[in-house]
């Protein structure tokens, strides 16, 4: 069995998420407790009760869906002794989820981890006033063809395709008025849904280019280390282990597309046969079972999720 381990990202938080974990793994309550410190706030406390809009704010929801996806993998580590490296080849995040992966591999640390994704939600909040940016889920067009609507909606105004998640489930991002006129130029093009997506800003596209060179002075200070197992990048779809292109693509990606889509079958082709979410909600295991059926998906949120999958390892040794 060749596995891989993937990281969810905005989108995937609600209130309550990793409560479970922080009352019954004392691994993952001190998880919770150094990003806390990282930050200077009781994010936990906001993960646990909320209110949901500030839990939702970018700033917030993208250190706390890291922070569920570390304490899950330092239950593995050291409360059941499960190295990844000894049981995933390879990682991979969605967006945010990229430097949950990171963490994951050691290449980050968690509280560097907890700044920068502090950091990335203000950048990427500062970069556009609200309003003038919007996001789209374009569903029932492939991504060139999802693509081609955007370009032909661009007219003067930015318009591209941000996230290529799966066969007929592609995000457009832009200027608000571009992507409106692209939700109806899908619609006319057969697309079964076009809608806007409540989000405060237009991420993975060019608009966001004042977040992107915030986040490369904030990277060009962090240290990088190789991963203990390679990631799949956003922006390239391929596996990577060096540092220096690590830092180079985490700052294309927040203007680039996530080639989520991309990602998942470049695993399949390097042989991987089981595809493991670890964070909240399973957004990622429904992407994975759409884009390739011959691969399996499992979700990892709680403790109950992690006693059974340690359980399948010890089984199958």
């Amino acid at each position: 069995m060749i596995r891989a381990f993937v990281f969810p990202g905005q989108g995937s938080q609600t209130v309550g998420m990793g409560r479970e974990l922080y009352l019954n793994m004392p691994s993952a309550a001190q998880v919770f407790e150094e990003i806390n410190d990282a930050l200077g706030q009781n994010l936990s406390q906001l993960m646990f009760e909320g209110p949901e809009d500030k839990l939702t704010l970018t700033e917030n929801a993208q250190p706390a869906l890291m922070a569920v996806s570390m304490a899950i993998m330092r239950v593995l580590d050291k409360e059941f002794d499960v190295k990844l490296k000894n049981v995933a080849a390879y990682v991979a995040g969605h967006s945010l989820g990229e430097y949950s992966a990171l963490a994951a591999t050691d290449a980050i640390t968690i509280t560097d981890t907890a700044r920068l994704l502090k950091l990335r939600g203000q950048a990427m909040q500062r970069a556009v006033p609200v309003g003038t940016g919007a996001m789209a889920a374009i569903l029932g067009l492939n991504f060139y063809e999802a693509q081609k609507v955007a370009e032909e909606a661009a007219q003067d105004d930015v318009c591209t395709a941000a996230n290529d998640n799966a066969d007929g489930q592609v995000v457009l991002s832009g200027h608000k008025d571009a992507v409106e006129r692209a939700i109806i130029l899908a619609k006319e093009k057969g697309a079964k849904r076009a809608i806007l997506l409540p989000v405060s800003a237009p991420f993975h596209c060019s608009l966001m280019q004042p977040a992107a060179d915030e986040m490369a002075d904030a990277l060009a200070t962090t240290i990088i280390s190789a991963p203990v197992v390679p990631v799949i990048t956003n922006v390239t779809a391929l596996p990577e282990n060096n540092p220096d292109n690590i830092r180079r693509f985490l700052i294309e990606q927040v203007t680039g597309r996530v080639r989520w889509r991309e990602s998942i079958l470049k695993m399949n082709d390097l042989g991987v046969d089981t595809v493991i979410e670890a964070g909240s909600g399973k957004v990622l295991t429904g992407m994975v079972r759409r884009i390739c059926g011959d691969l399996s998906g499992l979700s990892l949120q709680n403790p109950t999720d992690i006693e059974s999958f340690v359980n399948s390892l010890n089984n199958k040794e």
